[in-house]
């Protein structure tokens, strides 16, 4: 059974601990994803066939790489069509959502010749990873897609690791095809990371990676980071659900396995004043695990990153929520709007009784690539900003510059910077 602590009295600071994940293996995984990232720099499709062939068992050449139209085709005409429609309105609530959070580019002028201002651009080309093979991510294709489309991105290109029959998965593509994306690789891994940051002779190099993917992906993206830029290093799931006496032990026990049961270094926490609720959860946790396909790995999960922490009250419960800086945090409370002032660090928030973690993941629009391990503290959700970059621009007449130039001069001469100074005090010369 999940382990049940009260806060301050030795469970405090396990949360913190727990989330801190896989972190000694690191170094090891990080030596084989160099090799296969230097590889690929240096050979381009060679490598990438080759390491397809042994990580993916599948065996592909050059023209054969690139996802062609006929199969984009068959394979959303093969996806049941109550589930194309699906993609649809998942696709379309996810754009209207992103779509809000685009930001214009601005000037603003001043009588005396100062002309300031910020102009917002797109990237000319982004490259997004979507995990494949044995498992299928559609919702994923979305919550990246949408945003670069939205932003205004021209050129998109999707890479996905094919299964052992050389074929990308039929639900992926159609996802893609619902976003207006073809463009696409069957290629996973390092492997595909390296060919998108460096470009090979068939796929083209990128200017930003985005998407999940494995310890190997994760590591792949971190090395490559400066090359392109990256969305974030992204870790196993985890959710933390906050809530009071009033919460309903069975959806509380639900919405944590919807998360245990990604795999089996995900994390499942609750946090609640009442021990009531923590014991009747902890049971129907039992009771809800065993009639699940993945109770193999929900067992794993909860035993090693599971926790129900008692606290005091609410208000402790947040700070601790704040400490952890959860990926999803559920506010299962009377009145979660009057708590949400108190929520600082989490990915993404789910407040009430009838607003589960799974409706974030598929349908509601926000994006659920979200930061994790703790790293909500400084990251956020995947949003049109990492689609877009932002050039600050200025003009000043002969007049505004005079007007800056005495404090400009002292600014360089404080550096040490006589160049600096003398570039400025050239233009007031006569």
């Amino acid at each position: 059974m999940i382990q049940i602590t009260e806060y301050g009295k030795g469970g405090a600071d396990m949360p913190l601990k727990r989330l801190k994940r896989g972190e000694s293996d690191n170094a090891k995984v990080q030596t084989a994803v160099n090799e296969i990232v230097n590889a690929v720099r240096a050979e381009g499709d060679q490598a990438v066939l080759r390491y397809t062939d042994r990580f993916d068992h599948a065996r592909l050449t050059p023209e054969t790489l690139r996802v062609s139209d006929e199969e984009i085709w068959n394979a959303a005409e093969s996806v049941p069509k109550d589930f194309s429609e699906v993609l649809k309105r998942s696709y379309d609530r996810i754009m209207a959502f992103h779509i809000k959070q685009k930001s214009q580019s601005w000037f603003e002028t001043s009588p005396n010749g100062e002309i300031l201002g910020q102009l917002v651009r797109p990237v000319a080309c982004c490259g997004v990873y979507v995990p494949g093979g044995k498992a299928a991510y559609p919702s994923s294709v979305l919550m990246n897609l949408a945003p670069a489309k939205a932003a205004g991105v021209k050129r998109i290109v999707m890479v996905t690791p094919p299964g052992s029959n050389g074929k990308a998965t039929a639900v992926t593509l159609a996802a893609a095809l619902t976003a207006g994306v073809t463009e696409i690789y069957k290629v996973g891994g390092a492997q595909a990371v390296a060919a998108l940051a460096y470009g090979t002779e068939t796929i083209p190099k990128v200017d930003k990676i985005t998407g999940p993917g494995n310890i190997y992906v994760q590591l792949a993206k971190k090395s490559v980071f400066g090359e392109v830029g990256v969305d974030s290093i992204a870790g196993p799931s985890e959710v933390l659900v906050l809530a009071d006496s009033g919460a309903r032990p069975e959806f509380v026990a639900a919405d944590m396995l919807s998360q245990a049961e990604h795999d089996e270094m995900a994390a499942a926490i609750l946090v609640t004043d009442s021990r009531k609720l923590a014991e009747r959860t902890a049971l129907e946790l039992e009771r809800q695990k065993s009639l699940l396909s993945r109770r193999d790995i929900i067992e794993k999960s909860l035993a090693d990153y599971g926790e129900i922490i008692i606290t005091d009250n609410l208000r402790q419960g947040a700070e601790l929520v704040n400490r952890i800086a959860p990926e999803h945090l559920e506010l299962a409370v009377a009145e979660p709007f009057a708590l949400l002032p108190y929520i600082q660090n989490a990915g993404s928030i789910f407040l009430g009784h009838y607003s589960p973690e799974p409706l974030g993941d598929y349908m509601a629009g926000p994006n659920h690539v979200l930061p994790t391990g703790g790293t909500a503290r400084f990251f956020s959700a995947l949003s049109v900003d990492d689609f877009v970059k932002k050039s600050g621009v200025i003009s000043f007449s002969k007049e505004a510059l005079a007007a800056l130039a005495d404090d400009i001069i002292l600014f360089a001469d404080a550096e040490g910077f006589t160049a600096h100074a003398g570039a400025v005090k050239i233009r007031g010369e006569k």
